[in-house]
């Protein structure tokens, strides 16, 4: 059959698209191949290089941080962020805590250790064993939009403190705090080489680990990391995942209640509700439901609406259908479109039944819904039922709401506060189910940018092992069994006799 012209032009079209969409990623596929090798390159005298020169370009960055915010500021934008107030509190300072922590921690989390005597056993006298970290290499750091400097922020300067180099691929909209990032770290010091920012587009992320990267640390979503996980299964790659939240707040009946409104008022709005850990799920005691209810809604209503993409906007427009197709109440708030733009007013809902999609959903918006629970065991058993298990915080008395707190299967849990704690750069930060595996931040973190090395030195001349079998050789072992794990002191002390006789009559025929 022929083809008329326009149906010849456009093939012609396709062809030509195909063909520049073929040369640009053999280009970026290229240029990330590039950065790859000059990293590894640049990594092993990196790694050799004393740890109080790592940390002093660390140091000379957090100083750069205080010297130069606007520097960071500018650079750090997403349409739910609010004020510059909000960039130092969610960016600047934690990131420069985390760098202030490593100075003065570093050296005793990564320090070489040799193991005490006191647990080997006595077949082994003469063992030593020392323990050491050593770098992976080179670390694929893949970032979110949401906090495009500190979450990144912190990987890296742990990720180089401990010897490796870095490759940076930014969440959406990333790439100026990114390069904000890397320009300052370059002004204080650190190896070109080091660090690269990558594009925005997946095919970098999925180009770096084909070229083949050491470790990947994630952050993003549960869908985004099981994607990553599938290409990382092929060469056995290790990773860090820290994914999807929807976490739960628990009042306790003995809760103080104004604490509680100002917090999850303050936790909902906080970076435009676009934080992993904010709160989305309320287990209320009954006894303080409908208070909690009547305080919330007009501090809810007052609150500004928060700018959000549109395929956050139509997410929560089907999640809410449906939660209201099944009882939950709109108490305040809602999706509102102007102009093509989407705006979300914070949203509280009461009355929201625990088999409502709503409350499993990983939504980056000022969404907080109402559950009324009439104990601490019926809001355990339905907090199980969301497939994340991020963070969660519990208010109430001291001593029950810690002991409520140890009973959650949460990877951080916050008693009496909301969300900014979790921001100490001592704490240990990861999930579990899907909200992950693995740790970012303090010591854990630090040293999960590490793999273990084990040295093990005899240091004896007995190696009887070594030596040709003999007929009393099963006796000998199990009588040191018995000796070294029998019940009683008696019937170690017989045991031991016998295992003496037994390596007195091995060493003879030894001929030692």
């Amino acid at each position: 059959m022929a083809l008329d012209s326009t149906t010849s032009a456009v093939l012609s079209d396709l062809k030509h698209d195909d063909a520049l969409h073929e040369s640009s990623n053999s280009a970026l596929d290229g240029n990330i191949a590039r950065s790859l090798a000059e990293a590894r390159a640049a990594q092993p005298a990196w790694a050799a290089s004393p740890l109080r020169h790592r940390l002093k370009v660390l140091r000379r960055l957090r100083h750069r941080i205080a010297a130069r915010p606007d520097d960071f500021i500018d650079a750090v934008s997403h349409p739910q962020r609010r004020n510059g107030a909000e960039t130092l509190a969610a960016e600047l300072l934690p990131l420069a805590d985390a760098c202030r922590w490593l100075e003065d921690q570093a050296a005793t989390v990564l320090a070489p250790r040799t193991l005490s005597r006191r647990a080997r056993p006595l077949w082994l006298a003469g063992v030593r064993v020392t323990e050491s970290r050593d770098p992976f290499g080179v670390v694929l750091v893949i970032s979110t939009w949401n906090y495009p400097l500190f979450l990144p922020g912190v990987q890296i300067a742990q990720a180089l403190a401990a010897g490796n180099a870095v490759l940076l691929k930014p969440g959406r909209d990333g790439t100026a705090a990114a390069e904000a990032l890397r320009d300052a770290l370059f002004a204080c010091g650190l190896d070109r080489r080091l660090l690269t920012v990558l594009p925005e587009a997946v095919d970098a992320a999925r180009a770096a680990i084909g070229h083949g990267v050491d470790k990947v640390v994630l952050t993003g979503a549960a869908e985004t990391g099981r994607k990553v996980l599938s290409q990382l299964a092929d060469t056995l790659t290790p990773a860090d995942m820290e994914l999807s939240g929807c976490d739960a707040v628990f009042v306790r009946g003995d809760a103080d209640l104004d604490l509680v409104v100002k917090a999850l008022a303050f936790a909902t709005l906080f970076n435009g509700g676009a934080t992993c850990i904010a709160p989305r799920r309320v287990f209320v005691h009954r006894s303080l439901a409908a208070d909690v209810e009547a305080r919330l809604t007009p501090r809810f209503a007052e609150m500004p609406p928060v700018a959000v993409e549109d395929d956050i906007a139509a997410r929560l427009d089907e999640l809410l259908s449906e939660a209201a197709e099944h009882g939950a109440r709109l108490l305040t708030g809602g999706v509102e479109r102007s102009g093509g733009n989407a705006r979300i007013r914070p949203m509280l809902l009461g009355d929201v039944p625990s088999n409502a999609e709503l409350l499993k959903a990983d939504i980056l918006a000022p969404v907080l819904s109402l559950i009324t629970v009439d104990s601490d065991e019926q809001a355990i058993r339905l907090n199980s039922q969301c497939p994340y298990a991020l963070g969660a915080t519990v208010f109430g008395r001291s001593e029950p709401a810690s002991d409520l707190a140890a009973k959650l299967d949460a990877g951080c849990v916050v008693v009496n506060d909301v969300l900014v704690p979790t921001a100490d750069p001592r704490v240990a930060f990861g999930g579990r189910r899907q909200s992950g595996f693995g740790v970012t931040r303090g010591a854990a973190g630090l040293l999960a940018m590490t793999q273990p090395k084990t040295v093990i030195e005899q240091t004896s001349n007995w190696r009887p092992h070594l030596e040709p079998p003999t007929e009393t050789d099963e006796s000998l072992m199990r009588n040191y069994l018995a000796a070294a794990h029998g019940r009683n002191w008696r019937d170690r002390l017989r045991a031991a006799f016998r295992c003496a006789r037994d390596a007195y009559k091995m060493r003879r025929s030894h001929g030692d």
